[in-house]
């Protein structure tokens, strides 16, 4: 028998999501973004249900062929351009839109020898400091584009820094504005969280809309909203089985370190979870966790195999119940990923990423 540990792929909800985005933005087109293999879900697995996107954005060339061997003809954008000149002949050749943020990348395309001129969108960095042309430095990079042959159509790209935050999206929209107003092409602006908390704002001036992690039915700017306030569905759950039980006296430990102490008699659950499997090491006790589809918590430290849970609400767990880390149980109660990534000090990105190869991943 495998060790009982599973990453379950909800399809439904994702595609859940994906319509979650377009009622956000009605007047845009949606990219899914599917970068960090689909945000840990896989390509190959999210395909089916976000295929109605209008493009999908990633980074790694590897990635994009492996969407046109599913044969998707449809727009593929990089996020961040191409690293080397020999990245454009892959481009020509499987019709990618990239995009611009330096100097560099103009250089590149300017000699690069193509008979189908490239899409590109031009990143301003407008307060992310990240990638992308400062505000005075983009209409110069704007001009260079324009001018060069191997260009057909300029997109202009910004991203927000702190749209899930109280600073907002004003500072670096007025930024964008004072340099583009009268410059042609669409334009992309919305990460996730502009485009679920600055939809009015935006509205009519985002012509693609850019939904990561709201596709993944966690929520940008947890904990002031949670996904389901967002009407976000899980796409992923982490499941185990309990496999060991101890019954502690007061006074007894668990766990490397003696982290956590009995007050009282206690009974617990050995469940077949670690860090190895990408389980936070930073869970500590208090963390969140579904034992029967009954909502209990984590005690002592996560090991690289395995994590042990209070039974005291469930007394009639033994041997093989289930366990839910993240996500929906068999009895359809839920565990957010976005608590159990505050536990462990970290965000539901980082979860979904981490999930190891050594467990299985299955879609439903």
């Amino acid at each position: 028998m495998p060790r009982p540990i599973l990453a379950t792929v909800h399809t439904a909800a994702l595609a859940h999501n994906l319509a979650r985005a377009r009622t956000a933005a009605p007047d845009a087109r949606v990219w899914a973004v599917v970068k960090a293999n689909a945000y840990g879900h896989g390509i190959e697995r999210v395909f089916d249900p976000l295929r109605s996107a209008d493009g999908f954005a990633l980074l790694d060339l590897a990635e994009a062929q492996r969407l046109r061997a599913l044969d998707w003809r449809g727009p593929i954008l990089l996020l961040e351009g191409c690293f080397e000149a020999r990245d454009l002949e892959l481009c020509s050749r499987l019709g990618l839109w990239h995009t611009i943020h330096c100097n560099e990348q103009i250089d590149m395309l300017a000699a690069h020898k193509t008979q189908l001129p490239h899409r590109v969108f031009l990143k301003m960095n407008s307060g992310m400091n990240r990638l992308g042309f400062p505000p005075e430095r983009y209409r110069a990079a704007w001009t260079r584009l324009n001018a060069l042959p191997q260009v057909e159509e300029i997109t202009l790209m910004t991203h927000f820094s702190d749209a899930d935050g109280p600073k907002g999206i004003a500072e670096a929209l007025k930024a964008f504005d004072a340099v583009t107003h009268d410059l042609p092409g669409e334009r992309t602006l919305s990460n996730s969280a502009a485009t679920l908390r600055h939809g009015d704002v935006l509205a009519g001036r985002s012509d693609w809309v850019r939904p990561g992690i709201l596709v993944y039915g966690s929520a940008p700017d947890f904990p002031e909203h949670s996904a389901a306030q967002w009407d976000l569905q899980p796409t992923m759950t982490l499941s185990s089985k309990i496999i060991g039980l101890q019954e502690l006296k007061a006074g007894d430990t668990v766990g490397y370190g003696s982290s956590f102490t009995a007050d009282a008699p206690l009974r617990i659950g050995v469940v077949a979870c670690g860090y190895a499997d990408g389980y936070p090491r930073h869970c500590s006790t208090g963390t969140p966790v579904l034992v029967g589809g009954v909502r209990t918590r984590m005690v002592g430290r996560v090991s690289m195999d395995m994590i042990t849970v209070d039974l005291t609400p469930v007394p009639a767990a033994g041997i093989g119940t289930e366990v839910t880390l993240w996500g929906k149980a068999s009895s359809g109660a839920l565990i957010p990923i976005d608590e159990v990534a505050q536990a462990g000090g970290t965000v539901g990105y980082e979860l979904m990423c981490a999930v190891a190869a050594r467990v299985p991943m299955q879609a439903e």
